[in-house]
């Protein structure tokens, strides 16, 4: 079931289908379509409504719009109706400062949608020391997004040491070899740690909806045993 808006047409049917509505990008809209398309989907819909890349000034105007949101600016993610927490534990690893932008809209995304977030920064392989640090905290979750840019080691790193399902994020951080996340985005497809799921670069969204269908899958098999 489709809902025409003129200038766009809302997929009202995928909450059914994916467990979750369909999620706003915020780039090349108006805070007033933004708003509308909030709006209709926070009527025709029951989960959590997100819009995604919005700029402080356009969610200001946003929120002023539609009642009982929230915006994340380092995550850049305006928010209504958050799910309820689950028992489904995801980190989110960042390589670098650099890297926080991404594994920021990762965290926000993945906790809007129900999943139960911690949050490590700093732990590239320059210092590997850092990443063992944390070992014991990663292998008690149940995913692990890995937020790494210049040459995207970490990813290899990680796939290494837990045996949870590991999800890589390519970020553009790096001089100008690393391409702008290319040369991170190949070295993950290439990792030697098998098994590793490669989302796009700089794509927290991406790592936090495949966390997210992963949680719904696990949820869904236990409902079915019981």
């Amino acid at each position: 079931m489709t809902l025409d808006l003129g200038f766009a047409r809302l997929d009202l049917d995928r909450e059914r289908r994916q467990g979750l509505p369909e999620i706003v990008y915020g780039p090349g809209k108006t805070a007033e379509q933004i708003a509308a398309i909030t709006t209709a989907l926070l009527t025709h819909n029951t989960g959590p409504v997100l819009a995604t890349r919005v700029t402080a000034d356009t969610a200001g105007t946003v929120l002023e719009a539609v009642a009982g949101g929230s915006y994340d600016p380092e995550a850049r993610l305006l928010l209504w109706r958050p799910a309820s927490v689950t028992d489904f534990d995801v980190a989110v690893v960042a390589a670098g400062t650099s890297d926080r932008p991404v594994a920021a809209e990762a965290a926000a995304v993945a906790a809007a949608v129900g999943l139960n977030v911690t949050v490590v920064h700093d732990v590239g392989v320059a210092g590997l020391d850092r990443v063992l640090q944390v070992r014991p905290q990663l292998e008690r979750q149940d995913a692990v997004i890995v937020v790494a840019g210049m040459e995207g080691a970490l990813a290899s790193v990680v796939g290494g040491l837990v045996r949870c399902p590991v999800i890589a994020v390519p970020t553009s951080t790096g001089y100008g070899a690393a391409l702008e996340g290319v040369t991170a985005l190949l070295a993950m497809l290439s990792s030697c740690a098998a098994g590793i799921t490669v989302v796009n670069i700089d794509s927290g969204f991406g790592a936090a909806m495949a966390a997210h269908r992963l949680a719904r899958a696990v949820r869904t098999r236990t409902e079915a045993h019981r």
